[in-house]
């Protein structure tokens, strides 16, 4: 039966959108093939990493400046918009450290409402990059740049959480400040918050040096007590933050009656109120509409979105396997969770590498497993807020200080050092600036000096500069060979190198063998070049340029089709028998 070009139309049209939803709703390619064993899995999984997520929440809500409840409401929705949109079956989305860091100084100005419109303004600009295929954009960040901001990060997170740690108090808004409060009020120590904090820092430190095997899984040559026993210490390793929370906590309430320790006091029970975000506020009698507001974020109005898609892409390549990413469904899916995330009073969310690592290690099989982590986010608000008044500050700060301990990124000064020494430039801007300035300033002045070496790198292109000897006595050929493209910064480098060089009877042959491509400044300025070395009473000889770029200088002039040779015309020479050669 022969089909009709309308059907084969219809068919290719059908097919097509199929693809399109299969490839932006991923949970339909693997949901009918999902099993009970998969569903154990992940639940075990889900649970594990939503244990770790709960104090590290509220952790992150109080270095942001906010009440621990909204650390809680940024995990109320991500799971399960990740499990419907999302790709990588590791990946948990919710509040980090350094993007609380670097909210921390606007909630302080203008209050929780900050966070909320933040959240939903950053979900706009990740959304939108990723469905117009602009997440590129984040690659612009170098490594130095990134290891710059993240150890400078770390220690501002880390310096903050000290005076938390001792009981003191005092403003906390930058490194300086931090440490400037903890000599000036350093007698307000309290002993056993500091006594708590710092036995908490040793027992997660000891818990995450457990290992066993990295797995939950049974051994088969091993005893059912040994496996069990396996198990329960893999669980609790993985589990640290948590278990640390509980027994700080238990220990607190028994002290209740007289607590030596200073408490988070109450978390406000209930679900948020589902409300579009603040685009207005009221601070200390003072009004702020949206214009107000975000131009008081300044540069983290673009920071925080850069930092949360850099994170979640850097996560999602981890686990990834060698499998490819496809950015525009991750992006727009970060979107999402933060935009709609913003309706129910979250803060800044984005991938986290050690929850991740969590589910990593618990066996996830899908993304169903976010719906379980945040299940259990719901079922805490609904019913365990109280039990959050008895949590010791200082047990909050030591999970934080570990947690920054081990995203402090020690090896880069060493491979800096060996490697190229340059790039300790904008790394140790990053840093120094970052701890200094805050985080916002750190990253855009480390872009900022980057952006200077990637300029500088462009105007100043490495010429190799050799002396060849023409035949019958045409005199001396001076060969300047640039080793990469040139683009308008190199155009005047390139015509002062050849105007530098001296005597009359020179031939001054530009090689341009591995030239891809120059743009109109530079032939401009080629054809300039060609006129001055006239005046000079000196040759010039453009060697080897491919096609296309001796179109684009023949097109900003014609008399310069004269000056171009090409070695291939002249078969079975060598390029040194060629130059020597030439007229």
């Amino acid at each position: 039966m022969k089909i009709s070009v309308c059907e084969k139309k219809k068919f290719w049209s059908k097919m097509k959108v199929e693809k399109f939803v299969k490839k932006r709703l991923p949970i339909i390619c693997w949901l009918p093939h999902y099993t009970f064993s998969t569903l154990l899995h992940d639940l075990l999984a889900g649970l594990t990493v939503g244990v770790s997520e709960i104090p590290q929440a509220i952790a992150y809500a109080l270095l942001a400046g906010l009440p621990p409840e909204y650390g809680l409401y940024s995990g109320l929705v991500d799971g399960f918009i990740y499990a419907i949109f999302g790709t990588c079956k590791d990946l948990n989305i919710g509040p980090g450290s350094l993007l609380s860091l670097m909210l921390q100084p606007h909630v302080t100005k203008l209050g929780p409402d900050a966070a909320v419109l933040m959240t939903f303004l950053s979900g706009i600009i990740i959304f939108t990059l990723g469905v117009i295929r602009l997440g590129f954009v984040v690659e612009f960040l170098s490594y130095p740049i990134i290891a710059g901001f993240i150890c400078g990060g770390t220690i501002q997170v880390g310096s903050s959480q000290i005076k938390s740690l001792m009981g003191i108090s005092g403003k906390n808004s930058n490194f300086l400040e931090c440490w400037i409060s903890i000599v000036t009020n350093i007698s307000e120590t309290r002993l056993w918050d500091t006594v708590l904090g710092v036995v908490s820092i040793l027992f997660l430190i000891v818990l995450k040096k457990i290992e066993v095997f990295g797995t939950l899984e049974r051994r088969p040559d091993w005893s059912k007590t040994r496996n069990f026993l396996g198990q329960l210490l893999c669980f609790l390793s993985l589990a640290r933050s948590a278990v640390t929370v509980v027994i700080g906590t238990i220990l607190s309430y028994y002290l209740s009656a007289n607590s030596p320790f200073q408490l988070t006091g109450t978390v406000i029970a209930g679900f948020p109120t589902v409300k579009p975000p603040p685009f207005s506020t009221k601070t200390n009698a003072t009004e702020y509409d949206f214009a107000d507001i975000a131009g008081s974020f300044g540069v983290s109005l673009f920071a925080i979105p850069a930092l949360a898609i850099l994170e979640t892409v850097s996560v999602t390549k981890a686990f990834s396997k060698g499998q490819r990413i496809d950015a525009t469904q991750e992006l727009a899916t970060l979107g999402l969770c933060n935009i709609v995330g913003s309706f129910v009073g979250s803060m800044p969310v984005n991938g986290s590498f050690s929850r991740s690592a969590i589910n990593n290690a618990s066996g996830v099989k899908t993304t169903l497993a976010g719906v379980f982590t945040s299940a259990l986010l719901i079922l805490t608000i609904a019913f365990l807020t109280p039990v959050f008044y008895y949590v010791p500050i200082a047990t909050l700060a030591s999970i934080l200080i570990v947690a920054m301990l081990y995203l402090f990124d020690f090896k880069a000064f060493g491979l800096f050092w060996r490697t190229k020494k340059l790039d300790l430039i904008p790394f140790l801007t990053t840093f120094i600036s970052t701890i200094l300035l805050g985080a916002d300033y750190g990253l855009l002045i480390g872009v900022a000096v980057n952006i200077i070496f990637v300029l500088y790198a462009s105007a100043r292109p490495k010429f190799d500069i050799d002396n060849e000897k023409l035949s019958n006595g045409q005199g001396n050929a001076v060969v300047i060979t640039p080793k990469d493209t040139l683009y308008f910064p190199a155009a005047e480098y390139l015509r002062d190198t050849a105007l530098d060089l001296e005597g009359d009877n020179i031939t001054v042959i530009i090689n341009g063998k591995y030239v891809r491509s120059i743009d109109i400044t530079v032939a401009k300025s080629i054809a300039a070049l060609s006129k001055e070395v006239a005046l000079k009473k000196q040759k010039i000889v453009l060697l080897d340029f491919k096609q296309s770029v001796i179109r684009v200088c023949v097109g900003v002039d014609k008399t310069l089709n004269d000056f171009f040779f090409n070695q291939d015309d002249c078969e079975g020479e060598t390029e040194q028998t060629t130059i020597s050669s030439l007229p």
